[in-house]
Order: C-alpha cells, then structure tokens, then sequence
C-alpha cells in the first residue's frame, strides 16, 4: 500500500499541475486531484503515526485527527474562497458523519473481525459524549431554531458569537484533556500488553514529510474545488452529495487509514480518539474558524445547516454515544454504525 502511495504521488502531482496548466477536461483531473490527496493523506498518516509513537496515544491522536482536518480545512477555505458555502457546510457534515459512522464504524469492525471483544477508556468516552452532544446538538440546532425570523446580518451575528464560544471551549476541552487532568483518569484494564513500537521515521525527517505534505495538498485542493460545478452536472451529483460524500471523505483519507490501522493493532484507545476526536476538532474548531475565516470573502457562511443535515449530524452522535459508551466494542456494533453511514449516503445521492 505505501509502494501505490508513493507511486500515486510521484505522478499525481505533476501530473495535477501540466493537467491545470493545459486545461485538461474537469472530470479527468477530478479523478486525479482526488487520488493524489488521499496518496498524500496516506504520507500525513504515516507521519503522524511515527510522531503517535513517541508522544503517546492521546496527543498522537490528537496529531492524527488535526492533520487529517487540516487537508479538509485547506479545501474548505478555496471552496469559500470560490463562494461555494453549501459545499463547505455540506463538507462538515460530511466530516461529522464520516468520523462518527465511517471511520469508527470500519475501526470497530476491521478490529472486531480479529479480536472478540476491544475495550477502550471509558472515562474519554463518557467526557466526549457530552462534548458531541454539546458541540452537534447544542451549537448546531441552535442557530436552526434562533435564526427562522432573523434577517442576514442577525444570522451572521449569531454564528459568530457561537463560532467565538465553540472555539474557546475546544481549547479548554484541550487544556483540561493534556494539562490539569492528564492522568486522571487512567484506563485500568488492559487487554493486552504490546511490544515497544519503533516510529517508521524519526521526529525531523516526521515533521519535514508532513510540512511537504500540507503544501502539496493545498496546491492540489484549490485545483479540485474548481471542477466541482463540472463534475456535478456530469454525474448529476448535487452540491450536497459532492460535500456530504465526495469531499469528506478525499479530506478525512489519512484519519480513515491511520484508525482502521490502530484498531486492527488493538490500539483502541488511539483508534477512538482519531473518530471522535476529529469530529469534535471539526464540530468545536474547524467549523466555527470557517465561519471567521469566511467574512473575508464576499459570500459570508452562517452556522446554518440544512434540515437533512442536521437530523443525520444528531442520529450519528446519538448512534455513537450509545454505542462507545460502555467503553468496549465489537464487529457487529461497527457493521451497525457502517449501516447507519451507508443508509443517509443513499438518502443525500437521492436529494
């Protein structure tokens, strides 16, 4: 799989800038962008891995899942750029629901498929609950509720101030996660003892990948945004389906891999805070500096999600949290949360 990665990348990214340069057909190089993101993702996920092994399983997943968001928030900030706000809100239900059923459901299910029963700390699961209903539940309907008799300029004002109080309680969510309680609160069972893992790279030779990495992938994904409009009327794929679907999952590739690697390594504990971690980095942090980032540009994005959006955003973190809240997990539990992805992927291709 690396030997692909590395071939898709020695070709994918000259042949993404002679294919821009002479304006080759969108649907061609929509194909091409998009295997060259994820070939990059895979390299990130390689890095972020080998820094994982050094740092530990909670800062690694939080390397992990900030990296993984980091291509998406690169794609999100052209496609604003482009004026394409139902893209980027799409994008980040996309992400929510990608995490949350996706990328755990495959974890859960890959792992269980080699290990009848996988535990992970409980304590995380139970603090990230709250912070899922919280940051999905509270800060996303909220606006939907508040803004059926605001004008444009209220609205905005509106997602602001939300954006501003999501983003300050991420970083405290943080603070009191890596800071004041790290340690606290322990995972006591351990299912298994593993061998010392050696990282694949050392720490420079890490973070040098990583930084060429972030620069291609943002080279290459303001390509990608502008084929957009012509591969949706191609393949009649709505904006919706291009964000929910398409985009979340070329922006969330290297999280994806790097989960379903830890659990089939009975890493849970890493695998769960790459799954739940990003959704709440793109919920609490991602999300709301969008809505920042997006008065700079003519076509400002409100915190307002479309009703399809947001029923499938709450149903995924109730699934979740009913699911991960015992602390330990089975195949059948992720074949259920892939059932759940694979019934509102149908739902958003139909809309």
């Amino acid at each position: 799989m690396n030997k692909i990665f590395f071939g898709l990348v020695l070709l994918g990214v000259p042949i993404s800038v002679i294919g821009s340069f002479l304006h080759w057909p969108s649907v061609i190089m929509f194909i091409v962008y998009c295997l060259t993101i994820v070939a990059l993702a895979g390299f990130m996920g390689r890095a972020t891995e080998s820094l994982a092994i050094v740092m530990g399983p909670r800062i690694g997943g939080l390397l992990n899942a900030t990296f993984g968001n980091a291509v998406e928030l690169i794609i999100s900030i052209f496609s604003l750029k482009a004026g394409l706000v139902g893209v980027v809100l799409a994008s980040l239900t996309g992400s929510v629901l990608g995490n949350l059923l996706l990328v755990a459901g495959l974890s859960f299910f890959v792992g269980g498929t080699k290990y009848k029963r996988q535990k992970f700390n409980v304590f995380d699961a139970r603090h990230n609950a709250g912070l899922l209903i919280f940051a999905v539940i509270v800060a996303f309907v909220i606006p939907e509720v508040f803004t059926q008799d605001m004008n444009e300029s209220s609205t905005m004002s509106l997602s602001v101030g939300i954006s501003i109080i999501l983003i300050l309680l991420y970083l405290a969510a943080l603070f009191f996660k890596l800071v004041t309680h790290r340690g606290v609160y322990q995972h006591t069972e351990k299912t298994e003892e593993h061998e010392e893992e050696v990282p694949e790279w050392s720490t420079k030779k890490a973070i040098i990948i990583l930084a060429a990495a972030t620069l291609a992938v943002a080279y290459v994904s303001e390509k990608l945004v502008h084929t957009f409009s012509e591969v949706g009327e191609t393949f009649g794929w709505s904006e919706l389906f291009i964000g929910v679907i398409i985009v979340a999952i070329v922006g969330n590739a290297a999280e994806h891999a790097s989960a379903v690697i830890m659990a089939y390594k009975n890493k849970m504990d890493v695998a769960v805070e790459i799954a739940v971690g990003s959704t709440l980095q793109v919920a609490m942090f991602v999300a709301p500096v969008l809505v920042l980032i997006s008065l700079m540009y003519p076509t400002h994005m409100p915190l307002v999600f479309t009703m399809p959006e947001l029923i499938s955003m709450v149903t995924a973190v109730f699934l979740m949290i009913m699911i991960s809240n015992d602390g330990e997990t089975n195949w059948f539990e992720g074949l259920t949360l892939l059932a759940a992805y694979f019934i509102m992927g149908i739902g958003f291709y139909l809309l």
